[in-house]
């Protein structure tokens, strides 16, 4: 093996570790986050309220294009991300009203 070819997998280690750790702190915001909208849910069906919230999701989905502009984030891909997890709490929210 190369120097070159050395220094070229140590790179690639070093990228992967930090994939691994990002990845890992995705998963636990969002289950943190998911710990929020289950609340919200119970809050929702305890008082009645639709499990969805257009104009509060739009305005979310608006944030969030913001924030990926700033960041160098494909805006698109982070409203098709947003609608995802939307999409999960909405479901999530109907079982509280079941």
């Amino acid at each position: 093996m190369t120097d070159q070819t050395t220094r070229a997998a140590e790179l690639l280690k070093g990228h992967r570790d930090s994939i691994d750790r990002l990845d890992a702190i995705l998963v636990y915001t969002l289950a943190e986050r998911f710990k929020h909208t289950q609340a919200v849910g119970v809050l929702k069906a305890t008082h009645d309220l639709p499990p969805s919230d257009p104009m509060r999701e739009s305005q979310q989905i608006e944030r969030l294009q913001r924030m990926a502009l700033e960041a160098d984030l494909d805006p698109e891909f982070a409203k098709k991300f947003l609608n995802f997890v939307i999409q999960e709490v909405i479901q999530h929210h109907k079982r509280h009203q079941e």
